[in-house]
């Protein structure tokens, strides 16, 4: 089952808790402000609010900060598909006052009993002091 892309799941947390990228702060005070349109200080912060954004099913946020010139047309997550962790692997550049950034990661996910991970190396670009994502090399 998917997602249309204008909708996101209702069963999501409140800002109280635990936020889902692994920071271990809690969501209103970490990649909450960034879902609702507040631009990441680094490219990891944002890599941190797009895996929020996809555990949560925010598409809006995805597309908001995906970079036009890669973004897709249309985006659907998987209902099913469940992101369980994030855990940040290497950092290049992507601080304040970068304009580009590259943020390699693993995320692990669950689907119908079945778990496997992504492993992937996200390039980011800061334009008008915003950072966007524009693609990633699978590892």
């Amino acid at each position: 089952m998917t997602q249309r892309a204008d909708t996101a799941r209702d069963d999501g947390p409140d800002d109280a808790d635990r936020c889902p990228c692994g920071s271990g702060d809690v969501l209103g005070g970490c990649c909450g402000p960034l879902l609702h349109g507040t631009a990441a200080p680094t490219a990891e912060r944002l890599m941190r609010s797009r895996y929020t954004a996809f555990a949560l099913g925010a598409v809006d946020h995805l597309r908001a900060t995906w970079h036009p010139s890669t973004r897709p047309a249309t985006l659907e997550i998987d209902a099913d598909l469940r992101w369980r962790r994030l855990a940040i692997l290497e950092r290049e550049r992507g601080g304040p006052f970068d304009r580009d950034g590259v943020v390699e990661f693993v995320a692990q996910w669950e689907q119908a009993g079945e778990r496997g991970r992504l492993h992937e190396r996200s390039r980011f670009v800061r334009e008008d002091r915003r950072w966007f994502y524009v693609d990633g090399d699978v590892r």
